[in-house]
């Protein structure tokens, strides 16, 4: 159960500020107003993601396993500039980690 709503957390976390940032990256959405929204959202993503990891470990290993390779996008992102593709593409990354430890939870 503790497992299931980490990953649920880190998840929703995620998906919420990829669509901010793809909402401001199309010219969708204007944030110059609330441009640290993205920034807080990374911070919380990147510790909900640490979370659920640390619970997947302990619970069922091979969750925290599948979630492991998120955290080396989310650790060079500060580093990659917000101008050309490697932001987004940093970003995209875990996507498919963030599946496989569901699936690993399901099944």
């Amino acid at each position: 159960m503790i497992v299931g709503a980490a990953l649920a957390a880190a998840s929703a976390s995620y998906l919420c500020n990829v669509a901010l940032g793809t909402l401001v990256a199309t010219h969708r959405l204007d944030s110059s107003g609330f441009h640290w929204l993205h920034h807080a959202l990374y911070v919380c993503t990147f510790a909900l993601t640490a979370a659920a990891i640390a619970a997947g470990l302990w619970r069922q290993p091979l969750v925290g396993w599948m979630l492991l390779p998120t955290l080396v996008p989310f650790a060079a992102i500060p580093f990659l500039g917000t101008h050309g593709a490697r932001h987004p593409v940093a970003g995209l990354v875990p996507a498919p980690f963030y599946l496989a430890a569901l699936a690993a939870l399901i099944g």
